[in-house]
């Protein structure tokens, strides 16, 4: 059946006729694009998320160049005024590191580790990078019920493995020197010195760190403690001092779930009176790199030139009123949001993903109901988790009360001080209190979807419903291959390596049967395997790591092969059209390819490949579809192409 009823959704004139699909289905989508593509100076990626990301830039933009002008004491004044506290470049430039003078002069006084845990812990609100990070979420033992996180922390570069691994080296190198770079321009003496000891000190620290693919582990770092069990953990140091310095209400921490006990301990034996030179130090560098961003344009410089140009490959900084719409999509994101929404949402987008998501549902009902590997007593708990899946789409019910901030046009840091306190306080506030089911962990106007496995919620913001991903006026074969798999790999995520372990009412616990767990621990160690050997082609001698990704890759064959069979069910039995040429399979992958669309610096791919739980577009595009038999029969692929994976070497999961 031929119709041209409705768009393909398919960009046509821009698949690469050079590049067979059978062979590379990612650059016979997007290889057109990539060649002529220049990636703006500006940023270390460019592809389909970041173009959409760059729209929603420029509208929020225009929301906030209004509200300079609402009236004073509004919500929307506060996103005026917090703008323009950051492109009053003058007064930023005028008062240089003076900001920050009374932070340093405060660790210079420290005379004992008690005192410098007491001024990291008083610290914490100001929103000062700390040795441990601490955050609120549900309870994974006891989901109706907040509680307190303590993480590792305390490193300046992106991961442990950056202090260890011979590959990074250079960045060491570049690291200790900007370090000194910035110690001077605060106005430290023996900037050399201190630098070399803060290096020393974050690398010792690195070595007491939890890898990247350990602290994925939900079970590994779910460790309920009262306080008094965990403080014990960092033995011969006081962590009550750190702990009364924080100030919070009385009970939060009470019990803590330690994600990472053995780092505790580890830091308990660098927490000495002889490294006490090396701490304050150390602390006087989490006051400049915390507040970098917000000084002179020294500062901003030469903390571009690492985070910028060393680490991913960028030549240009951001321009100014980018950098603040970023600040103000941080601390009033959801007040700019509100806006986004009515201006940029089209009512009729929920009601049609609405549908998708009822026919993703539907689609993993069917699979889960089929699935010869799976035993009849799991099966059944994964149906019910199935059932009390929540979707939210496009914006939030309830909007944030921002009324506790303050914001003054004319003190830039002081505002992102108080933004940061605003924002502790209302976390730690959580803590003894009901769960609130509607709060969002992403705005409206970001490009992103996520699944929250204590809530068992799959969330998908406004911003993201639109080409390539969504567009109620195409035919559906393109969206359920663009928009169909985000949803799919998002409800995917409830049953990955890690999701798996959560029940539907979003506690941890083990609802699986032994044999059943250790037939999908086969296949997922499988899936491990074969994105181990892929490395990409312009950074060759760097690989995937398939432990640290796997929780993705499960999301994203999952996610696209339940999109196909949600798309199946979408047509009712009904043939699907032809459209340009393109049967309604090949439109379907088609699209999933197109919305990989990317092209990324060297350095940028290098640092993603260390820390990044997403394997490369290409590889999220191409080895996902090695694994699903339609692919094959929809471009009637054969053993002599390159994209062709022996049957019984296919994975299939969900």
């Amino acid at each position: 059946m031929t119709t041209d009823a409705l768009p393909s959704g398919i960009t046509t004139d821009e698949l690469d006729p050079a590049v067979r699909p059978q062979d590379d289905l990612f650059r016979h989508v997007n290889g057109s694009w990539i060649a002529r593509t220049e990636i703006p100076e500006d940023k270390a990626r460019y592809g389909s998320f970041l173009v959409l990301a760059e729209e929603a830039e420029a509208a929020v933009r225009d929301i906030i160049h209004e509200s300079q002008d609402a009236d004073p004491g509004t919500e929307a004044r506060k996103v005026g005024d917090l703008f323009t506290s950051f492109l009053d470049e003058e007064r930023v430039e005028a008062l240089g590191a003076t900001p920050i003078r009374s932070l340093l002069d405060s660790v210079g006084a420290v005379s004992s580790v008690d005192e410098l845990l007491a001024l990291v812990g008083s610290f914490e609100k100001q929103g000062l990078a700390s040795v441990v990070q601490l955050f609120v979420d549900n309870d994974p033992g006891d989901p109706g019920r907040y509680v307190l996180f303590v993480e590792q922390g305390g490193l300046g570069l992106p991961d442990e493995s950056y202090y260890r691994d011979e590959k990074f080296a250079s960045v060491r190198t570049a690291y200790v020197a900007f370090v000194e770079r910035m110690l001077s321009l605060a106005g430290l003496d023996d900037a050399a010195g201190r630098a070399s000891r803060v290096v020393g000190l974050e690398t010792a620290i690195a070595t007491h760190h939890w890898d990247n693919v350990a602290t994925r582990d939900s079970d590994a770092t779910y460790n309920l403690l009262p306080w008094s069990e965990a403080a014990a953990l960092a033995e011969g140091v006081d962590l009550g001092a750190w702990r009364d310095a924080v100030g919070a209400p009385a009970g939060v921490f009470d019990e803590v779930v330690v994600r990472e006990p053995s780092f505790l301990t580890g830091l308990a034996g660098l927490l000495t009176d002889e490294r006490l030179p090396e701490w304050q130090d150390w602390l006087r560098w989490q006051v400049v790199r915390s507040s970098a961003a917000y000084l002179s344009s020294a500062f901003v410089q030469a903390n571009f030139d690492f985070y910028g140009r060393t680490l991913t490959g960028t030549p240009v900084q951001r321009a100014r009123w980018k950098r603040g719409v970023s600040l103000v999509e941080g601390a009033l994101g959801e007040a700019v949001g509100r806006i986004y929404v009515e201006r940029h949402f089209a009512p009729e987008a929920k009601t049609a993903m609405d549908v998708l998501v009822a026919n993703l549902v539907e689609a993993y009902r069917q699979s889960i109901t089929g699935l010869e590997w799976m035993t009849d007593e799991t099966r059944a708990r994964a149906l019910d988790k199935l059932d009390k899946f929540t979707p939210k789409i496009g914006y939030p019910e309830t909007w944030r009360d921002y009324s506790a901030l303050e914001v003054d046009p004319t003190d830039l840091l002081g505002n992102v001080r108080a933004a940061a306190a605003v924002g502790f306080d209302r976390e730690l506030g959580k803590i003894g209190g009901p769960i609130d089911r509607g709060e969002w962990f992403m705005t409206p106007q970001t490009i992103n979807a996520y699944y929250n496995p204590g809530f068992n919620e799959i969330v998908f913001p406004a911003a993201i419903l639109q080409f390539p991903f969504f567009d109620e006026k195409r035919d559906a074969a393109a969206n359920y291959g663009a928009i169909g798999a985000v949803i799919g790999h998002e409800i995917g995520h409830g049953f990955d390596d890690q999701g798996s372990k959560y029940d539907g009412d979003g506690r941890l616990t083990d609802w699986w049967t032994p044999a059943d767990r250790e037939a999908f621990e086969k296949l997922t160690s499988s899936l491990i395997a074969q994105y181990d050997a892929l490395a990409p082609a312009q950074v060759p001698d760097h690989h995937v790591n398939g432990a640290l990704t796997i929780g993705e890759n499960i999301g994203d064959l999952g996610g696209l092969s339940i999109a196909y069979e949600a798309y199946l069910i979408s047509l009712d039995g009904a043939e699907a059209p032809v459209i340009d040429g393109l049967t309604g399979v090949q439109r379907f992958f088609l699209s999933w390819a197109q919305a990989w669309q990317l092209k990324i610096r060297d350095e940028e791919a290098v640092r993603l490949l260390s820390i990044d739980p997403h394997s490369p577009n290409e590889f999220r595009c191409n080895q996902i579809v090695r694994n699903i038999d339609e692919f094959y029969e929809a471009f009637d692929v054969s053993e002599s192409d390159a994209l062709w994976l022996p049957a019984d070497q296919r994975v299939t999961i969900w």
